[in-house]
């Protein structure tokens, strides 16, 4: 039997009008159909670029709410000197951009049928899949913490409500109390950001309550950006801001929220205000279709981001294993960009380009006093992503350069007002 394109495309009629789901578009002789699940950094950005790409793409974007709020710049809200509103991206510019976006919640992916469900039941097809799904909080890494438990211990790690609960609780918070921030160990969203919001609210806390200190009960000896933080803190905060390592019992044991205490290898410690960052995995969906590892995160070809997993899907942003790249933003966007041209690269018949990848972190002590790091990274089958030697840096330990601190503050503000923008707007 020969099968045609006008069968096929019959077939693909009689289909839809019994609610079953479609066919991907490639089957029916269109230039593809890609699904993307996740509006944050990742997942915006592989679907504004796969239009721009290739704009005669059938793009959907799946995302559950209806605005995204960022994590960067989330402390700063913590801290006082942002507002919500202010990291706040609605999807208008992303369906002007002829993205087809749906308010949903992914729950299930058929990678052998090509289809996710959605949580009212509705079916999405697809010729290829992008999965960016963030991180899932293991609220189980920490005894004593739950979900229920984060309402008055905060993490404040997902920006929304946590991060004005954990504003409104730095306000009530006495002068002369402790602040006790709990740190995971590796890999964790945002390597550098529990450091800057430490930063940030020692910032607070010197301005409106002066006589508080804060804890900082880690389980890792050392932390990204190290030098420049801690040279900050001596020289900002003297005598605020204590640092334990894991080496040195900083690892938390357990945590009491109606006691309101952590237990760790250091002791004891009693806090006016305890916020708890977990462990994390791989955003739930992720974990629901197998595309994670024994660690809880998605392995990935080094050099499109396919899933090791599921063929047709790509992982992107935080969720993915990613060798030397950080989970951060910066490198979700950029990450988003590689899938785009690989997917539009691959639907094409055409090869797939080596990827550039960078990352570059900005991170504020203060409103007026900036760190950043940059790195550049090389992708091949067989060593993944690795840094690139002698490429990229970090700012330094001490300014050569009147007010160098105040413009990498500046560069921080403008990096954010570039990245959203050519994500969101």
């Amino acid at each position: 039997m020969i099968t045609t394109r006008r069968s096929l495309l019959k077939t693909a009629g009689a289909a839809a009008g019994l609610g079953v789901v479609g066919m991907p578009a490639l089957a029916q002789g269109a230039a593809g159909k890609v699904v993307v699940i996740g509006a944050g950094f990742g997942g915006a950005t592989t679907a504004r670029y796969l239009k721009r790409l290739n704009a005669a793409l059938d793009v959907t974007l799946v995302e559950r709410d209806d605005r995204f709020i960022t994590c960067p710049f989330s402390n700063y809200v913590v801290a006082g000197f942002r507002k919500i509103e202010d990291i706040t991206h609605g999807f208008d510019g992303l369906r002007k951009a002829g993205i087809n976006v749906v308010k949903g919640e992914a729950t299930a992916i058929d990678t052998a049928g090509r289809s996710v469900t959605l949580g009212d039941g509705a079916k999405l097809s697809y010729d290829k899949l992008v999965v960016a799904p963030g991180i899932e909080l293991n609220f189980a890494g920490v005894p004593g913490y739950s979900e229920a438990a984060a309402e008055k211990l905060p993490h404040a790690w997902k920006a929304g409500p946590q991060t004005l609960l954990l504003r409104r609780q730095l306000e009530a918070m006495p002068d002369g109390g402790t602040f006790i921030l709990c740190a995971p160990g590796n890999p964790f969203r945002c390597p550098p950001g529990p450091y800057e919001r430490v930063s940030v609210v020692a910032w607070y806390l010197k301005n409106n309550k002066p006589k508080s200190k804060i804890l900082v009960l880690d389980a890792k000896d050392a932390f990204s950006k190290q030098g420049l933080f801690q040279a900050a803190w001596e020289s900002e905060f003297p005598g605020m801001i204590t640092w334990i390592s894991g080496k040195d019992g900083g690892k938390v044991e357990s945590v009491d929220p109606a006691a309101m205490t952590v237990k760790s290898g250091f002791g004891n410690e009693t806090g006016a205000v305890i916020n708890v960052i977990p462990p994390q995995r791989a955003g739930a969906i992720a974990q629901a279709a197998g595309l994670v590892a024994e660690n809880g995160w998605c392995p990935v070809d080094p050099m499109t981001f396919a899933s090791a997993k599921a063929q047709n899907v790509y992982i992107v942003g935080d969720a993915a294993i990613a060798g030397a790249m950080p989970k951060s933003g910066s490198s979700a966007n950029v990450q988003g960009k590689v899938v785009a041209a690989a997917i539009v690269a691959i639907l094409a018949g055409k090869a797939v380009d080596a990827p550039a990848l960078l990352n570059i972190c900005y991170s504020l002590v203060t409103p007026d006093y900036g760190i950043s790091t940059t790195d550049v990274y090389q992708a091949s089958a067989d060593k993944g992503i690795t840094t690139t030697p002698n490429a990229g840096g970090v700012s330094v330990k001490t300014p050569t350069a009147l007010n160098e601190r105040k413009l990498e503050a500046e560069y921080t503000v403008n990096w954010y007002k570039s990245i959203t923008s050519d994500i969101w707007a």
